[in-house]
């Protein structure tokens, strides 16, 4: 039953998209269908399950021949021989309960199946949908809380497709048929026994919805918790640094008791459905005893019929049961498929449009025309922000923390695409094209240096997997990496831990300047590329910068002056808008707001120098 490996990397390379359960279950169609002939017949060895003791006692222990549809074949096997009968009765009872076991494996083994592919599905879809929204969703959702829906809410839908999915629709079939069969053998009784059936039905239905909604709120508050946890844990030396260790403990802990209160409140709700069905079924069971041994005295009925309402009863009763139990799976897959559909729906604010083409290559003329941005509509971070980078210039900016510089380089490669006016690369509104299309013409060193767990040269070719060796070799020379790599114990396939814990400052930056190197694109967006570099080692990456600049577009943003002065033109930001535009000796003469960047920069070394 398993997919054959092309399908399995078709199906990798390309998530399944699904818009309803229908959709999602398509894919496995042959297999559900295999699965539910399984469940048939398991659910008709079960009917069949109490026959062979109502032959032995209705034709050998009372002597009565048994009448109706198995009539002609006990007939036909046995000729009314007793010991025959016995024999026939033990020979069915063996063959019914081997073929129930038989489909009741593959039943599972069908159902586990499946439940594993769609919960492969699930997460490649999901992660897939996670990784195309834009930046400005991820900024307002909490992270733990998606790693809970790719985890906890797809495993709860996958459980319940391995071990309620096909049970539940077997219970339906059996329960259906046994109320069939006894009706053809009495139906007044059948009524009888049927009597506590509505209550139950109305008591399942009620403590259905209490469920749900109990497990919604324990799924949510279990999503806040994996939020805190994840929070911490990758931010876990700013709390040593802090010694905050017991805050964040008590925080875990007044999370995980609510969620212990919430989860208790869940639990009692469940608890109490339980007792109640076995109530009713307690009540059902007495009337079928009750009005049965009635019937059975007055001959209406055989001691055999009897003894198959009773076990046909209890067959009954337990189907409902586990109908009933099945709520809580049900509920937990129900709330984990709207919380996932919500991942789905979402919109993201970034879209490449309709007509969308992949973009040329760029010669990396870039423009501003009165663009405004804002990260919530009411708060603008720029304001008709307009400006030219011809291609191949070097390109800074400076200013106050908080002025728009970094909401300036996130809209060139469109993490965020402005409320209004436009970007414009070569002159053409970049919104025409498609986003990876931008994206894979523009390398960045980014400010927060974040490097993954693996080998230091597969964290180099990160935007260039196809890279050769000599590639990665050439990219950390010229970034000032080789020197500290080449001492490391195993060189480039030294393991850099996650988040890039086991390098200092300095050499994340260099190899985050090597990857961008790397990819040999015609614009270049620096945040801050000397950060963590001392003297020398910033000349020697500059000078490999302003060789790798040749021909191509540079966006740098520095808080350190002395990093820009050599920029072809300095954007001056302040309040979401451009204040000063020039070279560095330029803006110096302008005596503006550049000159009092530089004074409070560079004057305390002096004072400290004359001290």
């Amino acid at each position: 039953m398993h997919l054959p490996i092309e399908r399995a990397i078709v199906r990798l390379a390309n998530p399944p998209r699904f818009q309803s359960v229908r959709e999602l279950l398509k894919p496995h169609s042959k297999t559900l269908l295999l699965g539910f002939a399984a469940a048939v017949g398991e659910g008709i060895a079960n009917l069949l399950e109490p026959w062979p003791l109502k032959v032995v006692l209705d034709n050998v222990l009372k002597s009565q021949p048994v009448h109706g549809w198995l009539n002609p074949l006990l007939l036909a096997a046995t000729g009314n021989d007793k010991r025959a009968i016995i024999w026939f009765a033990a020979a069915a009872a063996l063959a019914i309960a081997s073929i129930g076991a038989l489909c009741s494996y593959f039943e599972k083994y069908l159902t586990t199946s499946v439940g594993q592919w769609i919960m492969h599905d699930l997460r490649k879809t999901l992660y897939s949908q996670i990784q195309r929204l834009s930046l400005s969703y991820h900024d307002q959702s909490r992270t733990g809380d998606l790693i809970s829906r790719v985890t906890s809410d797809i495993d709860a839908i996958q459980s319940f497709i391995t071990t309620g999915f096909l049970s539940a629709l077997m219970n339906v079939l059996t329960l259906a048929g046994m109320v069939a069969i006894m009706f053809y053998i009495n139906w007044r009784f059948t009524f009888v026994a049927l009597s506590v059936a509505p209550l139950l039905a109305i008591v399942v239905y009620r403590y259905t919805r209490l469920i749900k909604r109990s497990s919604r709120e324990v799924r949510k508050k279990e999503g806040e918790i994996v939020s805190v946890i994840q929070e911490v844990l990758t931010s876990i030396r700013v709390v040593k640094a802090f010694a905050r260790e017991e805050y964040e403990q008590r925080r875990l802990e007044e999370e995980s008791l609510e969620s212990v209160e919430i989860a208790l409140h869940a639990r009692s709700v469940k608890a109490k459905l339980a007792p109640f069905v076995e109530i009713i079924v307690a009540v059902g069971t007495s009337l079928v005893l009750w009005f049965g041994a009635q019937m059975v005295l007055s001959g209406a009925l055989s001691p055999g019929s009897l003894v198959v309402f009773i076990l046909y009863l209890g067959k009954m009763y337990k189907p409902m049961q586990e109908l009933s139990k099945m709520t809580d799976a049900y509920s937990k897959a129900v709330v984990g498929y709207e919380r996932i559909r919500e991942v789905l729906d979402a919109e993201s604010d970034v879209k490449d449009l309709p007509r969308a083409r992949r973009a040329p290559r760029f010669k990396g003329r870039i423009e501003f025309d009165d663009v405004t941005f804002g990260y919530q509509p009411d708060q603008k971070v720029l304001n008709d922000v307009s400006f030219l980078i011809e291609a191949g210039q070097l390109a800074a900016f400076v200013g106050p923390t908080g002025a728009g510089k970094t909401s300036i380089i996130g809209l060139v490669p469109r993490f965020y695409d402005p409320d209004s006016g436009s970007v414009r690369i070569d002159g053409s509104d970049i919104r025409q094209f498609t986003q990876k299309s931008i994206r894979d013409q523009v390398s960045f060193v980014l400010q927060e240096t974040l490097l993954f767990h693996g080998p230091i040269w597969r964290n180099i070719a990160y935007g260039k997997p196809n890279a050769s060796r000599l590639e990665i070799v050439r990219a950390a020379e010229l970034s000032n990496a080789a020197e500290f790599i080449e001492k490391m114990p195993q060189g480039y396939d030294t393991i850099v831990g996650e988040r890039g814990a086991t390098l200092s400052g300095g050499q994340r930056q260099r190899i985050a300047i090597a990857r961008a190197v790397i990819r040999d694109t015609p614009i270049l967006i620096l945040d801050e590329p000397s950060s963590g570099l001392d003297a020398a080692s910033e000349k020697l990456v500059f000078d490999a910068l302003d060789r790798l600049m040749v021909g191509k577009t540079a966006l740098v943003i520095a808080h350190r002056l002395s990093t820009i002065r050599r920029a072809d033109v300095i954007f001056v930001i302040q309040n979401g808008g451009i204040a000063e535009r020039g070279t560095h000796q330029e803006l110096l003469n302008a005596g503006g707001l550049y000159k009092e960047l530089s004074d409070l920069q560079f004057r305390p070394d002096d004072v400290l120098e004359s001290v």
